[in-house]
């Protein structure tokens, strides 16, 4: 174990861990707790379809995951923890982040000494014989992962992948094989296990490594800014010798910690993509040859398919093969995502959350659509988004909308057991008394729709769900006028 001082303060040491390689085929039984997860699930899937033999457990489940687990068996028969289910032995447990340190059935499995790996671990132990990019950063990994997996699979590439969002033309958001060359995997700085915790972008122990970006999250695991940029900095100097670090140079906080002062290591930066954007919203990228049309917009998605782009070409995938596969991506589901339209009117959802998202996506939108009004709803949902003293990050994030509205609900807050916001608070938080502010999601709804949305577009940007609120049928509303 290695102690790195004031990477985590008191709350985390960081650790690695030596794994012995197994192939999944020397596996026959894995026992997954917090089996519901979103990537747990997939993986589990992905397992269960390989063959194997996979049992799991959780206190809660929802769907999407409940249903797909359900389809191929592996719904567990009641939600809860129960220790008696490892009584059989399983070759290994994965333990999500959901389940607790105390969690009866990770200790039955400590205590009988059955192998446990985090889901960081096991996929690094399934991947050390194959080349492993990993995409990390705070905002656009997901986007610069499944551009990555959307041009391999264009070309029929051997790959194997793990990523977070559930994307078009992929069954699962998981994949192992014994015969692919590399492994892509979206790298997630939060902490790997409630037992190894430590982000995930450590343990993977990449060849080529992305930072796409870093803006300051997850308060509750990282008090301060400079704790979460260690982490990255962490990530950095853990490339190898003949590795590459790809990297987004327009970012102060990315250059702090991608210092090229190591002769061994490739470093690339990128930035925006060349283009121009047409009279009807489109965005074109000019490239050497010809100019090709793009299904995504906003300088955020150029920077992330300059990052794929660099990467693609590391892995034999250059230029114009590069374009001709780009031209058919749709973008990442959840990712600044077209529900509705007729013509005077958009309506884009967005999993946005962090200041950095926020802005990035709101400032995209206006750009792309400048003589149209923008309304845009933001949710407050995660604990770093909720919590009052990170809520100042938010300042001059939310400027580009012509109406800015800013949602919570207040259970959330019960749940998360937070202190209640005040609208005050949060409105000179973000610097803006204009910005309306509602925490009943049927209000909110009926104010978009007395709206008269003739060339007006609306941006939802969220990581819940505005309390329930059926989106979609909100979308169709408001376009079928």
């Amino acid at each position: 174990m290695r102690q790195r001082d004031g990477a985590y303060g008191k709350i985390i040491t960081f650790a690695l861990f030596e794994l012995h390689y197994m192939s999944t085929a020397a596996y026959q039984h894995i026992h997954m707790i917090a089996i519901g997860g979103s990537i747990m699930h997939n993986l589990a899937l992905a397992l269960h379809r390989k063959g194997l033999k996979v049992t799991g457990s959780d206190d809660e489940i929802f769907e999407p995951a409940k249903g797909r687990l359900a389809a191929d068996g592996l719904l567990p028969e009641a939600e809860g923890w129960f220790p008696e289910k490892l009584h059989a032995r399983p070759d290994a447990v994965i333990v999500g982040m959901h389940a607790r340190a105390d969690n009866p059935e990770l200790l039955y499995a400590q205590e009988h000494n059955i192998p446990i790996f985090s889901f960081p671990e096991f996929i690094y132990e399934q991947s050390k014989n194959k080349q492993r990019i990993v995409i990390a950063g705070s905002h656009g990994k997901t986007s610069i992962t499944s551009i990555i997996l959307h041009v391999l699979q264009y070309h029929h590439r051997l790959f194997d992948y793990a990523v977070g969002a559930q994307l078009e033309g992929f069954d699962l958001m998981v994949k192992l094989t014994e015969d692919a060359p590399i492994i892509v995997i979206e790298g997630d700085e939060y902490l790997s296990s409630p037992i190894q915790r430590v982000p995930k972008i450590h343990l993977y122990h990449h060849h080529i490594g992305v930072i796409s970006g870093i803006s300051w999250d997850h308060i509750n695991v990282f008090p301060t800014e400079e704790n979460y940029r260690e982490q990255f900095k962490i990530f950095v100097d853990m490339t190898p010798k003949a590795g590459t670090l790809i990297y987004n140079q327009d970012d102060e906080q990315v250059l702090e910690v991608c210092v090229p002062n190591n002769p061994d290591v490739h470093y690339i930066g990128y930035t925006i993509h060349e283009h121009k954007i047409k009279k009807n919203g489109k965005t074109v990228l000019k490239t050497k040859k010809d100019d090709v049309e793009i299904q995504v917009f906003g300088e955020h998605n150029l920077r992330n398919i300059s990052a794929a782009k660099e990467v693609c070409k590391r892995i034999g995938i250059k230029g114009q093969a590069f374009y001709e596969a780009l031209a058919s991506f749709k973008g990442a589901a959840r990712r600044l995502e077209k529900i509705g339209e007729n013509g005077h009117t958009l309506v884009y959802k967005d999993f946005a959350h962090a200041p950095s998202k926020l802005k990035a996506t709101s400032e995209a939108f206006k750009k792309q659509y400048p003589d149209r009004q923008l309304i845009a709803c933001l949710e407050l949902h995660t604990f770093s988004s909720l919590n009052k003293d990170f809520l100042p990050q938010y300042q001059g994030t939310f400027l580009a909308p012509d109406v800015k509205i800013v949602y919570f609900n207040p259970k959330t807050l019960e749940h998360k057991r937070m202190p209640p916001l005040d609208p005050a608070d949060l409105k000179a938080a973000f610097g803006d008394d204009q910005i309306q502010v509602y925490t009943d999601n049927q209000a909110l709804q009926e104010y978009l729709l007395r709206q008269d949305w003739k060339d007006k577009n609306l941006l939802m940007m969220t990581s819940g769900t505005f309390g329930g609120l059926d989106l979609q049928a909100l979308a169709n509303q408001i376009t079928s006028a």
